[in-house]
């Protein structure tokens, strides 16, 4: 199956887990991974089957922070549920070209954990986050925005006022540092989305292999943060880790040189000067075609045990 299988599949996270009664995510795995069919779960909503992860893909995986528990950071102002199953969330963002593959493991048993949901989310070229547009470019009277002064309610500036830990609340914006992943709140709240863009947000459900791949964009930067993806995993009805995945400078430098990176200019973070940023978080990157992969691994303590 191709990487735009999900595209349009409007499930919530939350129904995936909650709403799909004595199915269950094993039988809905079961029911659809083998024979490229689909499932209907108890609301009414199709599923399409994660595509198979293929031997040489899961080879990739080798010393990218294998079986080490991942570190929890903040969750940023702009997360809430996008209702997105789906493996290509690149809708009509233009940007180069990167297929993420991330695998789940038992930081404990070391082993991969099937039917985990990952969500991730990230900005796009110009810095913009869906869901977020007026906030995350500094519009409704803030100042500056991508490339110019950290706007108020916007990246690495103050949360928005209709999110928990905003203005005249403690935690600031996205720049935060870990803040315990049980709960994946850390120092911000849900964002009630504030426009009708679900670009470059999606969730998949891991395999047997305890893998799911996106095909997104290389994200974008706004003042305050370097290059980074937010990433979370749900086991059952928790929040099991939140985090954040970086880039390589030098990839970053190069994908930066081309358009429509080229035109947001004036980039003040990087690696070296990230809040956040620890070598743990970088994803292993390749050259894949006219694109990138781009691979990690996430230790999640599953049973929460706090080991």
């Amino acid at each position: 199956m191709g990487y735009d299988d999900h595209e349009g599949q409007r499930v919530s996270r939350r129904r995936l887990i909650a709403g799909i009664g004595s199915v269950g995510l094993v039988g809905l795995l079961a029911a659809c991974g083998r024979d490229g069919g689909t499932v209907t779960t108890s609301t009414g909503e199709t599923v399409a089957p994660q595509a198979t992860t293929a031997s040489d893909l899961t080879s990739l995986f080798d010393g990218a922070n294998t079986c080490t528990l991942t570190a929890s950071t903040t969750q940023g102002p702009y997360y809430f549920d996008a209702d997105k199953i789906r493996s290509d969330i690149r809708e009509d963002r233009e940007g180069a070209l990167l297929r993420l593959a991330i695998r789940v493991q038992d930081s404990e048993q070391c082993g991969p954990l099937a039917n985990a949901v990952v969500e991730i989310w990230h900005c796009d070229a110009a810095g913009l986050y869906s869901g977020a547009e007026a906030q995350s470019s500094g519009a409704n009277g803030a100042s500056g925005g991508p490339g110019g002064t950290p706007p108020s309610g916007g990246p690495g500036g103050t949360p928005p006022g209709n999110a928990p830990g905003g203005s005249g609340a403690p935690g600031g914006g996205d720049t935060g540092g870990d803040t315990g992943g049980d709960t994946g709140g850390g120092d911000m709240g849900d964002l009630t989305p504030t426009d009708d863009q679900r670009y470059l947000r999606g969730a998949q459900v891991t395999n047997a292999d305890g893998i799911v791949e996106f095909t997104t964009i290389w994200p974008g930067w706004y003042r305050g943060r370097t290059v980074h993806i937010h990433a979370m995993v749900h086991i059952d009805n928790s929040r099991v880790l939140t985090t954040q995945v970086m880039f390589d400078e030098t990839l970053n430098s190069k994908v930066y040189a081309e358009q429509p990176y080229a035109a947001h200019t004036g980039r003040d973070t990087f690696n070296d000067n990230d809040s956040i940023y620890a070598d743990s978080m970088l994803l292993k990157v390749t050259e894949d075609g006219d694109g990138y992969l781009g691979v990690i691994n996430f230790g999640v303590d599953s049973d929460q045990d706090g080991s």
